[in-house]
């Protein structure tokens, strides 16, 4: 997931747009770009990979003058893009993975379209959207027109001439949220970003919305849809604890879904952790309902490092996951641990640079908790996992069955032998002395929106 920000003001947004935009770094790894509209448009796109976006903008933010603006920190795809166009010059922005992207563009390539962001014979999913957008009557209805083409999700800011046009994914699968403070307008994907900038929410944006935002406020062109299907992993991992999303926080969530992991767990434990950030909401959430003592085993270096989940390359990953977690062996040794972790994904982190390193402090017991229930597919709206094979839930269940098998319907059931004999696996494949999974039940009423309003797709493998 990318994060993306957008202002208009009375005034010069510049100051806005630089440290609005940064409070997404958490979102995305890749790159990082700023657009300004005052005199003219002017863009600026850097590399983020091993660096921060104030470090990368600091000089260029200064220069980029105007009372409009995007940006974006990226997951992907290096942005924003700028387009002339028979509508005028746009620069554009966008969140969220088009898992139809080769046959729209082989599409584009046969009406005589081109490409000039074309990296590893792949699009630029920003480029994408935008030359069919440009395939509409005027920029709304181009909006409206690239909604019904691509299959996953993609939410965008749109800078023109006249204003910002904020639209959101039509399933709602990202979020994205209209702020106001005296004087100015703002639309982010974390509202974290708000709070320090002086603006207060004035609206969650409907899934498949269009507003057209000026620096005299919003204006809604298209209404969207009742339907909402919100990312869950939003409230388990993704998302910044000081934000909202469809109105829930994301640590209280996090906290509730600790506290649904606590109960009738019968482990005898000495104290609860987390693997920080999201971990640790989880396990203090644990330690509220259970009675046992939170502590800190393992403190996070930020300065430097990413989150691990989000970059691209397993030699990425585990690079982050090596090096930025430090334990304290004092706390550690000769104690019986309950383990908070928002997920297991591939689980080769968790096993080689978190459970390793709490062995070699002396650890006696280690529990692991996980807010979410098993992942069995990957994620067809986000850049995150693309493979079956990647997922430790499949790889034990081919252990099981001997083979890869479509009908895993009894590893959804928590009560079933089957998925039992799967967490057994899993646990003695990370090291764990007991492993137990958030049920999906009690991860949707942590959250606290209803199922349908929800996208579980990664663990039941229900469409949107």
């Amino acid at each position: 997931m990318s994060g993306i920000f957008g202002v208009a003001g009375k005034g010069d947004c510049q100051n806005d747009l630089f440290y609005g935009t940064d409070y997404h770094s958490h979102l995305g790894t890749q790159f990082a770009g700023l657009a300004a509209w005052g005199k003219e448009l002017i863009r600026k796109i850097h590399d983020i990979r091993g660096s921060q976006f104030k470090a990368k903008f600091y000089e260029d933010y200064r220069f980029m003058q105007g009372n409009r603006g995007i940006g974006v920190i990226s997951a992907s795809d290096e942005q924003p893009i700028v387009i002339n166009s028979r509508f005028g010059k746009f620069a554009i922005v966008v969140n969220g993975f088009i898992d139809n992207a080769k046959v729209l563009a082989e599409e584009l390539y046969r009406d005589g379209e081109s490409f000039s962001e074309v990296t590893d014979g792949k699009v630029n999913n920003a480029e994408l959207v935008a030359k069919l957008i440009i395939q509409g009557k005027d920029l709304v209805a181009g909006i409206e027109k690239m909604f019904a083409r691509i299959k996953g999700s993609c939410s965008l800011l749109l800078l023109a001439e006249d204003g910002i046009y904020a639209a959101r994914d039509r399933a709602g699968y990202s979020p994205l949220v209209l702020g106001e403070k005296p004087g100015a307008w703002a639309v982010t994907t974390e509202t974290a970003a708000f709070y320090n900038l002086g603006y207060k929410i004035a609206k969650y944006i409907a899934p498949g919305e269009i507003i057209h935002l000026t620096e005299d406020g919003p204006k809604s062109r298209v209404k969207g849809g009742k339907a909402n299907q919100i990312c869950s992993f939003l409230w388990v991992y993704t998302g910044f604890p000081a934000s909202c999303y469809d109105g829930i926080n994301v640590e209280v969530a996090r906290e509730r879904c600790g506290r649904c992991l606590a109960k009738g767990d019968k482990v005898n434990a000495d104290m609860v952790c987390g693997i920080p950030d999201s971990g640790t909401a989880h396990a203090i959430g644990y330690a509220m309902e259970s009675g046992v003592s939170f502590r800190r085993s393992l403190v996070k270096y930020t300065p430097g490092f990413d989150r691990s989940y989000t970059p691209p390359s397993q030699e990425r990953r585990d690079l982050i996951a090596r090096m930025k977690l430090i334990p304290i062996p004092e706390i550690i040794k000769g104690k019986s641990i309950v383990f908070c972790d928002d997920s297991i994904v591939r689980g080769t982190q968790l096993k080689n640079y978190t459970i390793q390193k709490l062995r070699d402090c002396g650890a006696k017991e280690i529990h692991l908790r996980i807010a979410c229930p098993p992942l069995m597919y990957p994620c067809k709206f986000s850049y995150s996992t693309r493979t079956l094979q990647e997922l430790a839930a499949r790889r034990a269940i081919q252990k099981i069955e001997g083979k890869e098998v479509k009908d895993i319907k009894p590893y959804l059931d928590e009560n079933s032998p089957k998925y039992k004999k799967m967490v057994e696996i899993i646990a003695k494949e990370l090291g764990a002395t007991t492993l137990k999974y958030q049920t999906l039940k009690d991860m949707i009423a942590a959250i606290g929106l209803a199922k349908k309003g929800l996208c579980v797709y990664c663990w039941t493998g229900e469409e949107i």
